[in-house]
């Protein structure tokens, strides 16, 4: 147990995206023990065991799955002996939210976005991130938009929003498309930003933004905003 524990604080220190497996009850006489863990990443067995090949397999298996969807699970295993109930907790890449311009809407966002699961940056990544790239501009009139969203966009972010409604935002989606940027990329951009919760304020237009980004990440409809009255 110690190695397995080890090699996760290791692994996760690194970067890593792994998947700690517990057996929790047993049922029968199955080749396990309560307590018995396991650490897999997305195609491999990293360290320990369930107690057999057969569990270990099920609970390989599952691994790619957990990590996409960042949330632990109870699985039960089963052996001809009998079966094994299993906690598996993920580990995978957190992504980044890169927020940026200096604005009360960007300060909310950078204090809130670490407790639902986003590392935030304020300054364009070198590189593609491993856990995937949201982005967020909440200043329309940045002299430095149009250069800043063209960068981001050849990164294929998850997520590219723009606090605005049309009316201000507009010109430089147009921007874009002289500078060649193509047509498919400009539709990715959501301005106006955030779900429609009526937010005046900028905590409440920065809490309706990471609403948005909490839906954009788990492949929810939300219900965004997207009428030129839309977030100012």
């Amino acid at each position: 147990m110690a190695d397995v524990e080890s090699d996760l604080a290791r692994r996760l220190a690194l970067g890593e995206e792994v998947v700690l497996a517990t057996v929790i009850r047993l049922d029968g006489e199955p080749p396990s023990r309560s307590g018995a863990k396991a650490l897999f990443d997305r195609s491999r067995q990293l360290a320990g065991t369930l107690g057999c090949s057969e569990f270990d397999s099920q609970a390989r298996a599952e691994a790619p799955g957990l990590l996409d969807a960042a949330v632990p699970g109870l699985r039960t295993f089963r052996h001809d002996l009998g079966s094994i109930e299993v906690y598996l907790e993920p580990y995978p890449n957190r992504p980044l939210l890169v927020v940026l311009a200096d604005t009360p809407v960007a300060s909310a966002l950078r204090r809130w976005a670490p407790d639902v699961g986003f590392e935030v940056a304020d300054k364009v990544p070198s590189k593609p991130p491993r856990g995937g790239l949201y982005v967020v501009h909440t200043d329309h009139d940045a002299p430095d938009l149009v250069s800043a969203l063209e960068r981001l966009l050849t990164m294929e972010p998850r997520f590219v929003g723009l606090v605005g409604s049309r009316r201000h935002t507009g010109h430089h989606l147009e921007a874009l498309r002289v500078q060649g940027m193509p047509e498919d990329a400009i539709a990715r951009i959501q301005t106006p930003v955030g779900l429609d919760i009526g937010a005046q304020s900028p905590s409440e237009i920065a809490l309706s933004v990471l609403a948005g980004l909490v839906a954009a990440r788990r492949g929810a409809p939300g219900g965004w905003k997207d009428t030129p009255s839309g977030l100012r």
